[in-house]
C-alpha cells in the first residue's frame, strides 16, 4: 500500500482474485501508514499518532516481519511480498535488513513483487521547488523545539505531514532513499540485494516519475543485475493502475508461475 491508502483497493481486489483462481493464496496487509491519521494502541495500551502523516516509514519492517512471520504461522512456505508506491521502499528497506541481520526468514521469501517504486526525496524537491530549502529550514527549526508532531504549512506535501515525516523523506532518508532514478551513476545497491526474482511495474500515465516509464524501464533494465527479473511498464495505467488491474494481475500471476 501507498501512502493514506489500505489493501482494500480495486488493484488488490483483482491481484486477490486472479491468485485464488490460480491456487495461491493471498493475505493483504495494513502497515502503521495505512489511511491518513489514525491511532496506534501500543501493548501498555497507550495510544499514539500513526497513518500517513506520522508514520516513520522505518518501522514498516516491524509490521512487515509480522505479517511474514503470521503467513509462516497458516502453513505458508513460500512467500512472495508485493507493494505498492510507498509500499516498495518499505518492502525494499525490509528486505535489506533482513539479509543484514541473516534473518532465516529470508528462506521464506521467494519473489518480490514492486508496484510504481518511486524517488520519494527527489519528487519532493520537485514538487516543492524553490519552497524546497525554506520548508526544510522551517522543519529543523520545529524539531530543535521538540515540536516534531507539529503539521508542516500548507502545501508542504501532497496531503497534511507532520515535521518529523517531512524531515525522513527530505532530509534524514539514507536508509530509504535507493531510488535514485536521475543519478546515471547510482547502482541501486538496495534493489541488487535482492537475490530473489523480482518483478517490477510502473504506468505510463500520470505515474510519479521525472522520465518516461519506458526511459525508467530501460535505466533499471540496464542497472539490475537479477537474472529472475521482470521489469517493465503497462502502457496506458497511472500510479494506481486504474482500469488496469486484471492486466497488472495477470502480469504478476505469470511472474509467480
Amino acid at each position: 500500500m501507498g501512502m493514506s491508502s489500505n489493501c482494500f483497493k480495486d488493484r488488490d481486489k483483482a491481484i486477490s482474485k486472479k491468485a485464488f483462481q490460480n491456487g495461491f493464496a493471498y493475505m493483504g496487509f495494513n502497515n502503521r501508514g495505512s489511511e491518513l491519521v489514525k491511532y496506534i494502541r501500543k501493548d501498555t495500551g497507550e495510544k499514539s499518532f500513526g497513518g500517513t502523516t506520522y508514520e516513520d516509514p522505518l518501522d514498516a519492517y516491524h509490521d512487515i516481519k509480522g505479517a511474514i512471520l503470521k503467513a509462516i504461522e497458516f502453513g505458508y512456505e513460500e512467500i512472495y511480498l508485493q507493494g505498492h508506491s510507498l509500499g516498495t521502499t518499505k518492502i525494499i528497506y525490509t528486505y535489506n535488513k533482513l539479509k543484514n541481520q541473516n534473518s532465516e526468514l529470508l528462506s521464506k521469501i521467494r519473489g518480490i513483487i514492486l508496484l510504481s517504486l518511486i524517488d520519494i526525496p527527489k519528487i519532493l524537491k520537485i514538487f516543492l521547488n524553490e519552497n524546497f530549502e525554506k520548508l526544510l529550514k522551517y522543519a529543523e527549526e520545529k524539531k530543535s523545539k521538540k515540536e516534531g508532531l507539529d503539521l508542516m504549512p500548507n502545501g508542504s506535501f501532497i496531503h497534511p505531514i507532520s515535521v518529523n515525516t517531512f524531515l525522513r523523506y527530505a532530509k534524514y532518508n539514507n536508509e530509504i532513499d535507493f531510488a535514485k532514478y536521475s543519478n546515471e551513476n547510482h547502482n541501486f545497491e538496495e534493489l541488487n540485494n535482492i537475490e530473489v526474482p523480482l518483478f517490477m511495474r510502473w504506468g505510463n500515465s500520470n505515474e510519479m516519475i521525472e522520465q518516461s516509464a519506458e526511459e525508467l524501464v530501460n535505466l533499471i533494465n540496464r542497472k539490475i543485475i537479477n537474472q529472475h527479473k521482470d521489469i517493465n511498464y503497462i502502457d496506458g495505467a497511472d500510479h494506481g493502475y486504474t482500469g488496469k488491474e486484471e492486466i497488472l494481475a495477470n502480469q504478476i500471476i505469470n511472474f509467480i508461475k
